[in-house]
C-alpha cells in the first residue's frame, strides 16, 4: 500500500466521488421538489381568500402534492442509501489501512504510543468521521442547496426587500459560526487526546489487574485513575462550555429572523404589497430555512470533531515506516540458517547508549548457539536484529550470505520460528494457538508438536484438551504451560531457523530436558539460538555466546569457557552453590 500524501480520508472519498455525487444528485432533487408544495399551498390560499379557484382545481393541486411527496420518497431512499452506504464503505476502507499500516510500523512506534490511545483511534475518531462524512455532507449539501434555492423563490415570488431583511439575522448565524469553528477544533482535538489517556488506563489496569491485588495498589490505582477521569471530564467540560455559548446565541439570530418575517410581512400583506397567500408561502419558506442555519451548529461541532480526528488518524499515515524492503532485493525464498554479526552497534534512540557494541559472531548452518549474560545486557535486542523488529545502527547482519536488508521481509521472517520472551498467546484454543504458527497444519502436526513442547499430556487432561479456551492472553494457563505452548506454536513452523528467548525459565529441569532433547532431535542441520539465565539449558549447545553490557564477553563451547574460569564458569559456579544451599535447605526442612 502505497503512502497517501494527502489525508487517507480525503484519497478515499475522492476515489468514491461518483457515488457521493449520486446521493447529492438525489439529494438536490428532493430539495428542488420540496420547494413546489408551498408554493402549492399559497396557490390554494390565495384562491380560496378571493373565490377564485374550484375544489376540482383543488383536488387537483391536492393530488399533485401527493404525487411529489410518492417521488420525494424515492429519491430520499436513494440519497440514503448512497451517502450513507458509501459513508460505511469509506469508514471500512480507512479502518482496513489503519491497521495496514500499523502492521508495517516498527517496534519503536508501538513503544512511544500507548495501545489505548492507538485503539481510540479505531473508535472514537472514526465515530467522529463517520458524522462528518454522513450526516455532514447531507446536512452542508441540503443547508446550502435548500437555502438559496429557498431564497430564490422568495426573491421571484414574493419580494425582495422583504427577503433581504428577514435574512440578515441569519447572515450572522455564518460568521458567528466561522469564529467559533477553530475554537471548537482545538477543544475536539484535547478531548480525544483525553479519551486516548482514558482508555489507555482502563487498558492498562484490567491487563495488570492480578499485579494490581498482588501488590494491594488498588487505592493508588484508583486515585491515577481519578486524575485521568477528571482530565477527561475537563475536556469534554470545555466542550460543553462552548456549546452553551454557541446555541443560545445562535437561536437568538435565527428567533430575530421569524420575528422581522411576521412584523414586516404581516405589515406588507396589510398594506397589499403582497397577497396573503403570498404571505403564507414567505413563512413556508422561512420555516423552511430554520432546518438550515439550525444545522449550522451541527455541521460546525460535528466538523471540528471530524477534523480533530481526521488530524490524529493523518498521524498514524505520516509515521515513517522504518523498516521496509530493499529496493533492491535479493530472490531468495528459503534460507539455510547461517548467521553472521559483523561489527553490530545498536541503540535505541540516538541520545541513548549503545545497547550493543562492536558484535562479531558467526552461526553456523544447523548450530545450537545459546546466549547468556545478565539482565539488560542485550540478549533480547541481538535477536530482535535477526528478524528486523529493529535495524542495526552500524554493521550488517548476514543470513547465507545476504545482507538480512536486502533478504524481503516475509521471506526473512517466514523462515524463522520465535518464542518470544513473554510467550503471548491468542484468546482463542490451545489448538489455535499452536497452529498459528503454520495455519495449514494437520491436527495430527498439532498434536506432535504439543508433544515436543512437553505440553502434549497437559492438554489432554484439561476437559477440552486442544479445544480449551485459554482466555485473554493466556490467563488459565501457568507460566509454563504457556511457555510450552509458545514452543509448540513455533515448532510447528519447522523453520530454519529457531529463535527461543528465555522460553524455559519456567518449566522444572525435567521438562526442560525433555524439550532442549526433542529439538536436538527435531532439528537436526537447522539453526537454533537460545537465550537462557540457567546454565543447565546450555550445555548442549554447540557454542555459548556471553554478553556482558551489550559487548561479547566470551564465546566459545561449554567446556572452552569453563576451561577459561571466566565470567561464564563463575555463572556456572554460582548457580551449582545455589542449587546445593537450596538442596540443604529442603533437606532440613
Amino acid at each position: 500500500m502505497k503512502d497517501q500524501k494527502k489525508s487517507r480520508l480525503f484519497y478515499h472519498i475522492y476515489k468514491n466521488r461518483f457515488l457521493y455525487l449520486t446521493g447529492l444528485i438525489a439529494l438536490f432533487i428532493v430539495d428542488y421538489l420540496d420547494l413546489y408544495i408551498p408554493l402549492y399551498v399559497g396557490e390554494i390560499t390565495d384562491g380560496l381568500t378571493s373565490h377564485t379557484i374550484s375544489m376540482t382545481a383543488i383536488d387537483k393541486k391536492i393530488l399533485l402534492m401527493i404525487m411529489l411527496s410518492l417521488v420525494i420518497m424515492v429519491f430520499r431512499f436513494f440519497w440514503h442509501y448512497f451517502i450513507f452506504g458509501t459513508g460505511q464503505k469509506i469508514l471500512n476502507n480507512l479502518r482496513k489501512d489503519i491497521f495496514e499500516k500499523l502492521e508495517t510500523l516498527s517496534q519503536s512506534y508501538f513503544n512511544k504510543n500507548k495501545t489505548g490511545d492507538i485503539m481510540t483511534r479505531f473508535t472514537n475518531d472514526l465515530d467522529a468521521i463517520e458524522g462528518a462524512i454522513g450526516w455532514v455532507v447531507i446536512m452542508s449539501f441540503d443547508a446550502v442547496v435548500l437555502t438559496l434555492m429557498c431564497i430564490y423563490k422568495m426573491i421571484t415570488h414574493v419580494n425582495l426587500s422583504l427577503t433581504l431583511f428577514t435574512l440578515i439575522p441569519m447572515g450572522l448565524v455564518g460568521v458567528y459560526s466561522i469564529v467559533l469553528a477553530r475554537k471548537f477544533d482545538e477543544k475536539f482535538l484535547v478531548k480525544q487526546k483525553a479519551f486516548g489517556q482514558l482508555n489507555d488506563a482502563v487498558q492498562e489496569s484490567v491487563t495488570a489487574v492480578r499485579v494490581i491485588k498482588a501488590f494491594v495498589q488498588e487505592e493508588n490505582q484508583l486515585e491515577h485513575f481519578k486524575k485521568v477521569n477528571d482530565h477527561n471530564r475537563k475536556a469534554n467540560a470545555d466542550i460543553s462550555i462552548l456549546r452553551a455559548v454557541y446555541w443560545p446565541i445562535m437561536e437568538t439570530f435565527i428567533g430575530l429572523s421569524y420575528v422581522v418575517a411576521i412584523v414586516l410581512g404581516g405589515y406588507y400583506c396589510l398594506i397589499g404589497v403582497i397577497t396573503l397567500g403570498r404571505f403564507v408561502t414567505f413563512s413556508s419558506y422561512i420555516s423552511t430555512l430554520f432546518w438550515p442555519m439550525i444545522i449550522v451548529g451541527d455541521v460546525v461541532t460535528t466538523l471540528s470533531e471530524a477534523n480533530a480526528s481526521r488530524k490524529r488518524i493523518d498521524e498514524i499515515f505520516e509515521t515513517e515506516i522504518e523498516i521496509r524492503n530493499s529496493e533492491n532485493p535479493v530472490d531468495v525464498r528459503e534460507l539455510k540458517g547461517e548467521i553472521i554479526f559483523d561489527n553490530v552497534d545498536f541503540r535505541y534512540e540516538d541520545d541513548l547508549p549503545l545497547a550493543l557494541e562492536d558484535i562479531n559472531v558467526t552461526v553456523s548452518q544447523g548450530e545450537m548457539l545459546a546466549i547468556l549474560g545478565r539482565t539488560g545486557c542485550g540478549k533480547t535486542t541481538m535477536v530482535n536484529l535477526i528478524t528486523r523488529v529493529y535495524d542495526v545502527t552500524a554493521g550488517s547482519i548476514y543470513i547465507d550470505g545476504n545482507n538480512i536488508k536486502d533478504i524481503p521481509l516475509d521471506v526473512l521472517r517466514s523462515n524463522i520460528g520465535y518464542v518470544p520472551q513473554d510467550n503471548f498467546l491468542f484468546s482463542e484454543t490451545i489448538k489455535e494457538n499452536i497452529a498459528f504458527g503454520r495455519i495449514d497444519a494437520t491436527e495430527q502436526e498439532i498434536y506432535e508438536a504439543g508433544r515436543m513442547a512437553d505440553i502434549h499430556d497437559n492438554i489432554m487432561n484439561f476437559p477440552n484438551g486442544y479445544e480449551t479456551l485459554i482466555g485473554e492472553r493466556g490467563s488459565t494457563l501457568s507460566g509454563g504451560q504457556k511457555q510450552r505452548t509458545a514452543i509448540a506454536r513455533a515448532i510447528i513452523k519447522d523453520s530454519p531457523i529457531l529463535i527461543m528467548d528465555d522460553s524455559l525459565s519456567a518449566v522444572d529441569t525435567d521438562t526442560e530436558d525433555n524439550i532442549i532433547n526433542n529439538l536436538k532431535r527435531i532439528r537436526k542441520g537447522k539453526t537454533t539460538i537460545m537465550i537462557a539465565h540457567r546454565v543447565s539449558t546450555v550445555q548442549s549447545a554447540d557454542h555459548i555466546l556471553v554478553l556482558e553490557e551489550g559487548k561479547v564477553a566470551e564465546y566459545g563451547t561449554y567446556q572452552q569457557l569453563i576451561d577459561k574460569k571466566g565470567l561464564f564458569a563463575q555463572m556456572v559456579e554460582k548457580q551449582q552453590l545455589e542449587k546445593q544451599l537450596s538442596t540443604i535447605e529442603q533437606g532440613g526442612n
